[in-house]
């Protein structure tokens, strides 16, 4: 298991330390699939992911996901805590996406380690990260047209991806008939070759330069 302290230096002065906090700071490991917290809920604890990722994303009322973020080692869940900072239910669900490791730090010491300054800096440049990539993603739902947004979803992971046409539908927020006929349009283009839950990208360039298009 990863050290904790090694992923998140700034717990080193924390107080409660870790080690203080008993059974409170020992790791959960949940298989991948595992949902760890839902819409309006309450946030029951505050993740630190010493292995494995967690992916956030908004569900939709007919169904649809769209991901915000994941969080990975070493990093920090924008969701809980904005929860635990108001006190109010959680605005997005969050799903392990292969076998995670986890530490779930109870409310009332998040909010104590929010006094340390590390902590503190460690959690507000967190916000001023997430805000960048939310921003970022808000401008690709709003502006960029969603075969660009494919041609871009499939570049970056080699030459063949394992992936089903559902699960990018989920990553970009759209239903998937839709990723079906887009993916249908880059074979007929020659750009990709399409098998069973797998993805074979032949143009890269052609893929990228269509991501790039100017609108």
């Amino acid at each position: 298991m990863p050290d904790p302290l090694a992923l998140y230096p700034a717990l080193a002065q924390v107080v409660p330390s870790l080690a203080a906090l008993g059974a409170g700071g020992q790791a959960f490991t949940v298989p991948a699939r595992t949902v760890l917290f839902s819409e309006h809920d309450p946030c029951k604890g505050f993740p630190l992911v010493l292995d494995g990722e967690i992916r956030v994303s908004r569900i939709s009322a007919d169904g649809r996901s769209l991901e915000l973020y994941r969080v990975g080692p070493g990093e920090l869940c924008l969701v809980s805590s904005a929860c635990l900072f108001r006190a109010e239910p959680l605005m997005a669900n969050g799903v392990a996406t292969r076998p995670t490791s986890f530490l779930l730090i109870a409310p009332d010491v998040f909010r104590t380690w929010l006094e340390n300054p590390d902590f503190r800096n460690l959690v507000l440049g967190l916000f001023a990260e997430r805000m960048a990539d939310l921003t970022a993603l808000v401008d690709a739902v709003a502006f960029q047209r969603l075969d660009q947004r494919l041609a871009a979803a499939l570049l970056g992971h080699g030459p063949e991806l394992a992936v089903t046409h559902q699960a990018l539908a989920q990553e970009l927020g759209t239903v998937r008939e839709i990723v079906t006929r887009l993916l249908r349009r880059f074979e007929r283009e020659g750009w990709v070759e399409l098998s069973r839950e797998r993805i074979r990208i032949l143009d890269s360039a052609a893929l990228r330069a269509h991501s790039q298009q100017a609108a």
